[in-house]
């Protein structure tokens, strides 16, 4: 059984900066397409990020393109989301997920059905 633990959230100012971590246990860490989304109040989970394991093909969604960069450090089971020029709307629970089917295909990354594995999430703030 794979565990993800999301931290790095806070509250913070609109225009501010965060980097939000995702430790993972498990052997096979370096061979998870890894994939971060959020959810915020009253609305439905939406995809935020996805790094393939094995061409490390990064994707986003729309509303974060230029602003997020998700990336991973295989020999510490980590992956991270930097975030900068956060806004108001970026205020939301995000979870990281990982795809533990050690396959080389990642045909929908911004699909949560593709995960098998989720974090517990943590809380992010941005104040207008």
């Amino acid at each position: 059984q794979v565990q993800l633990v999301e931290s790095g959230g806070g509250v913070v100012e609109a225009g501010d900066s965060l980097r939000l971590s995702c430790a993972a246990s498990g052997h096979t860490f370096s061979m998870y397409n890894m994939g971060w989304f959020r959810q915020a109040p009253g609305k439905e989970r939406e995809f935020v990020a996805a790094m393939a394991w094995n061409t490390g093909r990064t994707e986003y969604g729309d509303s974060v393109k230029g602003r997020f960069i998700i990336s991973r450090d295989n020999a510490k089971n980590m992956a991270f989301l930097q975030m900068n020029s956060l806004k108001s709307e970026d205020t939301a629970v995000y979870y990281c997920a990982a795809d533990g089917s050690l396959k080389t295909t990642y045909p929908n990354p911004s699909d949560p059905i593709q995960y098998h594995y989720w974090g517990q999430g943590t809380q992010v703030t941005v104040s207008s």
